[in-house]
């Protein structure tokens, strides 16, 4: 295999297209989002191009016994009352600094050929902690993008987030602007710590706003359901452990006094 291989699965026109990228990171709030997006627009996406590359992982991915070589993928949405999608998903990012510029030129590559000249980056941006409410901050391949996305309630943070983007997400706006796309990249504050679909939730609703489509939340609000389980489990241990460590004797306790 080639170290790049572009597999062109479908042709369908998009009228004024925008390169959505959702791949693993930060709470897998982007890859979260993405596949909302795809599992709630299904039945107007096509599959259109399979990206193969040496910088993923030496692995496949098995479904039913059935073992497919792992690459990128995208989507292409046809949205009646919003702008058209290419929805980018896929398991995994490059293994090296090398494998992230030679991707996302591939990704940018295929949104032109499609029409794109706009790209979303969707992921995460940490806290090191739980939250409750879930802000969402962006960057911007340009200044003039900044007031669009701020009447929608994104934040645009000073040296936020502490040392940058990286991966396909910061390369997008990087490369992309260089290119001549205008370039956002829209994070959802997450703990980091676990899978947040409260976070991709918020993400998307920014992506609505600026798009113009409608989505239903409910499977999504079922899983942001099932980790508030999990993270009562965690709260449950983590002051069980407390108590424990408070209950063992000092040596002050265990001195005898007669």
């Amino acid at each position: 295999m080639d170290e790049l291989e572009i597999d062109a699965v479908a042709e369908v026109e998009l009228d004024d297209p925008v390169l959505v990228e959702g791949l693993p990171g930060v709470g897998h709030v982007g890859s979260l989002a993405v596949e909302h997006l795809l599992e709630e627009l299904e039945a107007d996406s096509t599959l259109v191009r399979r990206v193969y590359s040496q910088e993923f992982p030496p692995q496949v991915s098995v479904e039913d016994g059935v073992a497919d070589l792992t690459c990128a993928e995208i989507h292409a949405v046809t949205v009646p009352d919003g702008r058209d999608l290419l929805l980018l998903t896929g398991d995994h990012q490059a293994q090296t600094n090398d494998g992230h510029y030679v991707l996302t030129d591939a990704f940018l590559d295929i949104a032109e050929e499609f029409g794109a000249s706009e790209v979303y980056a969707l992921g995460g941006v940490p806290t090191g902690e739980l939250i409750e409410e879930y802000a969402v901050v962006g960057a911007v391949s340009d200044e003039s993008l900044l007031e669009e996305l701020e009447e929608v309630g994104v934040e645009f943070r000073e040296d936020e987030p502490a040392g940058g983007i990286v991966g396909v997400s910061g390369l997008l706006l990087g490369l992309g602007g260089r290119r001549g796309f205008d370039g956002a990249c829209l994070m959802g504050e997450t703990s980091g710590y676990l899978v947040d679909p409260k976070s991709a939730r918020a993400v998307l609703e920014v992506l609505e706003e600026t798009l113009g489509f409608d989505l239903e939340y409910e499977s999504l609000d079922e899983r942001a359901d099932e980790m508030e389980e999990v993270i009562g489990k965690i709260q449950e241990m983590e002051q069980q452990q407390q108590q424990q460590q408070m209950d063992v004797p000092t040596d002050d306790d265990l001195r005898y006094i007669g």
